[in-house]
């Protein structure tokens, strides 16, 4: 659905044009604001927070806006007022509801091992790269839309992203960032 549509059924009355927005983006925006935190409240906090600005901002926003984008300079915005507020980062170990119904414990236990490892040094990797990274290979966002989300150019996303991976490469292996 297109902002410029929902724009025109809010202002036509239909609040819960809103609603399907939330029900659409709310797993991915949650899931993108945990890869930023490391941990799954404060993501579901964020989101919450997102939702609400983006609802009380959509009729004062430009409908040429792609949603998808502005969602998620929203959620970005958040997470980055959320560690000034912090000035530290929190890491709580990963935890999967989805865990199937007959477990494989070891292969679980490696798995959730592997993810911890993982989220940690994601949270390593600083900051502005580790945004671009989630954005494009956990969201599945390209350069243009991260671009328009971040309010920066594409070729600095593209470098973002290369630098975030070297970076991201070297601490997975046991490295130090320089």
């Amino acid at each position: 659905m297109e902002l410029v549509s929902i724009i025109a059924m809010m202002r036509a009355g239909r609040v819960d044009a809103f609603a399907e927005i939330v029900e659409h983006y709310q797993v991915p925006i949650v899931r993108y604001l945990y890869r930023l935190t490391g941990n799954y409240e404060t993501a579901q906090d964020l989101a919450q927070e997102t939702f609400i600005q983006a609802y009380k901002g959509i009729l004062k926003t430009n409908s040429e806006l792609r949603l998808k984008a502005w969602l998620y300079r929203i959620a970005t915005n958040n997470a980055r007022q959320y560690y000034r507020r912090r000035k530290l980062l929190s890491f709580i170990p990963f935890t999967d509801s989805r865990i199937s119904e007959v477990p494989d414990v070891k292969n679980q236990l490696d798995s959730a091992v592997e993810k911890v490892a993982i989220q940690e040094t994601l949270n390593k990797v600083p900051a502005e790269q580790r945004v671009c990274i989630v954005l494009h290979f956990v969201e599945g966002l390209k350069y243009r839309e991260i671009a328009e989300t971040l309010g920066i150019s594409e070729d600095a996303v593209r470098k973002r992203v290369a630098r975030g991976k070297q970076v991201f490469r070297r601490l997975y292996s046991g490295g130090e960032v320089q």
